[in-house]
């Protein structure tokens, strides 16, 4: 064989593993695993425990959209839906240091908390086959339903067109009854969740809530409204508000996203305007940033 076609050769071979390490092939086409693109700015909370404040978002949102002759369908008679976010993890964060989260989320209605929770388990990475390699997916017994997601996270950079994705390997698990939520340690953690056996922690080590058993977030979140990039690329976007206790803000995130399926996966007009819309929007938002990666971020006091 030539030295040209060994050359060919060698480019194939590597082929997969940068569409592994990107989540996109060389023609920009994602991945087949991504099932969400999710676009995610911190926002500074001061002044966020005022409904009029957080309505000024609804309005900046719609503005903004036209100055950038982008659809946009304000939500304006949303509801605001409330849950608490709790984080588990061992005692040394031995969770966190493998990159993955365990979450779980009970809404709420008004002061009481349902009887029910969402329970998620995900690695998040900055490399693609890093986050693809880790098995999230649940034996759960019961009526509960789940959710399998795998998302391209994209988060603010150095500069507005320099901005960072991670891969999020989500497993979400609907309507677990709060009473099942009893668990103390990793070996009662493995039977629902048997990926977690490859981390290689000890079946006997302790997990509990991060921070303490005090340390609940109360979550509120408003939709505001849907964002058309295209007929087959339509986003809903949220504002979220992380409370320490009601009336005192800990940060707020306004984020946009969208499903990835076989119809608009290589759509790369509508994927490349969403791109340039979240540059816009840092600029346009620079005064209200809040300094970090993400709200999880924030909770560990660790940087992701």
């Amino acid at each position: 064989m030539g030295k040209k076609h060994k050359d060919k050769a060698k480019e194939k071979d590597k082929a997969p593993a940068e569409q592994a390490s990107t989540g996109k092939d060389r023609k920009g086409h994602l991945h087949k695993s991504i099932t969400n693109r999710e676009f995610k700015l911190l926002l500074k909370p001061e002044g966020l425990e005022r409904r009029k404040n957080v309505a000024g978002y609804q309005v900046f949102m719609q503005d903004f959209c036209k100055k950038q002759k982008t659809d946009y369908l304000a939500l304006e008679a949303a509801a605001t839906g409330l849950r608490n976010v709790v984080f588990y993890d061992t005692p040394d964060e031995d969770l966190r240091d493998n990159r993955v989260i365990l979450r779980v989320r009970a809404s709420r209605k008004d002061l009481w908390v349902d009887e029910w929770c969402e329970v998620t388990l995900k690695r998040r990475h900055d490399d693609f086959d890093a986050a693809a390699a880790f098995d999230p997916t649940p034996h759960f017994e019961g009526e509960a339903r789940v959710r399998m997601r795998f998302k391209e996270e994209i988060l603010r950079g150095p500069e507005p067109d320099q901005p960072r994705s991670i891969y999020s390997n989500n497993a979400i698990i609907n309507t677990v009854p709060l009473d099942r939520l009893d668990k103390e340690k990793m070996d009662e953690i493995y039977p629902i969740f048997p990926g977690l056996t490859a981390l290689g922690l000890s079946a006997g080590k302790k997990i509990g809530k991060v921070g303490g058993e005090t340390n609940t977030i109360l979550e509120a979140c408003l939709p505001l409204g849907m964002i058309n990039f295209d007929d087959d690329v339509v986003a809903h976007c949220d504002l979220g508000v992380w409370f320490r206790s009601a009336g005192a803000p800990l940060v707020a995130e306004l984020a946009y996203s969208y499903h990835v399926n076989s119809t608009n996966r290589k759509n790369h007009k509508a994927h490349a305007k969403a791109d340039r819309f979240f540059a816009k929007l840092q600029k346009a938002l620079r005064d209200h940033l809040f300094d970090g990666s993400t709200k999880t971020a924030l909770i560990y006091g660790k940087p992701e």
